[in-house]
């Protein structure tokens, strides 16, 4: 399947509102990034940070486990230490990267937000990738040891 699948969407918003909307993700992911930088969330007794419910109920990693510790690292200039962490969300990270930066790209502009249609079989091989993760996470087989 090639990549000529893809295609946009043209959607007519608010500018105003999209301005604000994309003023408040902005200022939200400067605060939790300055927090973070700051406040180590693999401390052992840290009280800041909640444990993840589906650990502390079955006792095995979901695939979002180590993401806060990963961006901790990323903050860090630690990339490398980050992908161990958690490896699928550094791997999905410039794809909500591009999104973000397209919003806020025609906030800025006010031209119509061009939504990037992706194909079925793409978004099903992802959650494919997500659950293959989920599972060998939890085995003890090198990578995977958790």
């Amino acid at each position: 399947m090639a990549l000529t699948n893809f295609y946009f969407v043209n959607q007519t918003t608010n500018v105003a509102r999209q301005r604000a909307i994309a003023a408040f993700m902005w200022l939200g992911l400067g605060a939790s990034s300055l927090f973070l930088f700051f406040f180590n969330p693999a401390l052992p007794h840290n009280p800041v940070f909640p444990k993840c419910p589906f650990r502390l109920v079955t006792g095995w990693q979901c695939p979002g486990c180590g993401s806060t510790r990963a961006f901790y690292q990323l903050l860090h200039l630690h990339p490398v230490a980050a992908f161990k962490l958690n490896p699928l969300i550094m791997l999905t990270l410039p794809f909500i990267v591009y999104g973000f930066l397209g919003f806020t790209r025609s906030a800025i502009t006010g031209k119509p937000y061009r939504r990037l249609f992706i194909p079925p079989f793409y978004l099903w091989t992802w959650l494919v990738l997500l659950l293959f993760f989920w599972v060998f996470r939890n085995t003890p087989w090198y990578p995977f040891a958790s």
